[in-house]
């Protein structure tokens, strides 16, 4: 089945493999999306890389402990409607999720899917019972170590018969996906701890204990009905889990900063075979080097994932911020004016960074984010 034919926007939007969002896609000033948008990487589907390790554990899994195999879609494209993103989940319309602070949108109905999530209900109308779907999803975000603009996500759908008690779902929902967790992370204590999806209900977080702490490594539930009555299968039920793929890679490879999986160091990528689970051996030793940017907030409401997208924008060639944090903030007494300062830490996987050329850097950030946000420089 190809779904894209069913959703798909490429031919207005030429959306493809070799994405320079600007030309691609018409970007205007209406539109939050920048150049520095690494679409069509396609991390999940490269040979020996830990994304694609994940993800064919994972798939391997599903379908060797099922008779009736689970169907993969690891092509879709990541352009897709808003309905499919949002209302098609019951997502309601003042959900943050839809901020223009938090979506890339590439016009008023179209944007970067924000979730694996978003072709669910289009897989389920078009028939499919059981299947996984992963691709690369996009979030404006704050930066530090483990928060990127892209990363990859796992979708999991199983449909069941008419009639199929909703406690029968949840004891399959647990069975199955406690059984991924052991093959990914051996034999290791669990629980399940309740949680609140728009699209599932009940919903559940599946936790294990892993090196001393309580590790998050998926959400699930039983999917909302209201999702299959609108995907045109009625009262037919079944759950459905997603999962980060990085997120369980920086644990299992124990790869310590969330940039790294998009370096093309050698250093990096000759660590790596396809279905190897190895430890990440370090190889950066260069210092960070801090600069502040503090500002007075103007009439426009202020966002810091507005910030970070401008500071990521600057630094488009390499990878080079580390992390952006809030360290001071203030109300002043007579004027009401909100100062913040944000400290930038810039840091290279590769080289050392002299401080001439982070000046400009910096200096380029405090110049866009003046124009774009409207703040006035302390």
């Amino acid at each position: 089945m190809n779904v894209n034919n069913s959703m798909n926007v490429n031919n207005s939007m030429n959306v493809n493999n070799s994405m320079n969002v600007n030309n691609s896609m018409n970007v205007n000033n209406s539109m939050n999306v920048n150049n520095s948008m690494n679409v069509g990487r396609n991390l999940h589907l490269q040979q020996n890389h830990p994304l694609n390790t994940i993800k064919s554990t994972i798939e391997n899994h599903f379908n060797s402990t099922h008779s009736e195999p689970f169907a993969l879609h690891d092509s879709l494209s990541p352009v897709v409607t808003t309905k499919h993103c949002f209302d098609d989940l019951l997502i309601p319309p003042d959900h943050v999720s839809r901020s223009y602070s938090d979506t890339y949108y590439i016009d008023a109905h179209h944007c970067l899917r924000t979730h694996t999530s978003a072709h669910q209900s289009t897989l389920i109308a078009a028939g499919e019972s059981q299947f996984l779907c992963t691709g690369d999803v996009y979030r404006r975000d704050e930066i530090d170590s483990s928060h990127y603009p892209v990363f990859h996500q796992m979708e999991g759908v199983k449909m069941f018969p008419l009639g199929t008690p909703t406690k029968v779902i949840e004891d399959d929902l647990k069975s199955v996906l406690s059984g991924m967790a052991k093959t990914l992370f051996g034999d290791v204590e669990m629980r399940w701890v309740d949680a609140y999806f728009p699209f599932t209900e009940p919903s559940y977080e599946l936790e294990i204990f892993f090196n001393g702490e309580w590790l998050e490594v998926l959400g699930s539930g039983v999917i909302q009905q209201q999702i299959v009555r609108n995907a045109g299968h009625g009262e037919q039920p079944g759950w459905a889990f997603g999962l980060g793929l990085e997120r369980l890679a920086m644990v299992l490879f124990e790869i310590p900063d969330i940039r790294l999986f998009w370096s093309s160091d050698p250093r990096f990528h000759e660590q790596f075979k396809a279905g190897e689970i190895v430890k990440f051996k370090g190889y950066s030793k260069y210092p960070p080097v801090h600069r502040d940017i503090s500002f007075w907030t103007g009439g426009k409401e202020f966002h810091p994932n507005d910030l970070c997208e401008i500071v990521r924008g600057v630094c488009i060639e390499e990878d080079l911020v580390e992390k952006v944090e809030l360290i001071d903030e203030f109300v002043h007494p007579k004027t009401n004016k909100t100062s913040n300062c944000f400290r930038v830490t810039y840091r290279s996987m590769d080289r050392s960074l002299t401080n001439k050329e982070v000046d400009e850097i910096h200096f380029q950030v405090r110049d866009n984010a003046v124009a774009d946000l409207g703040i006035e420089i302390r």
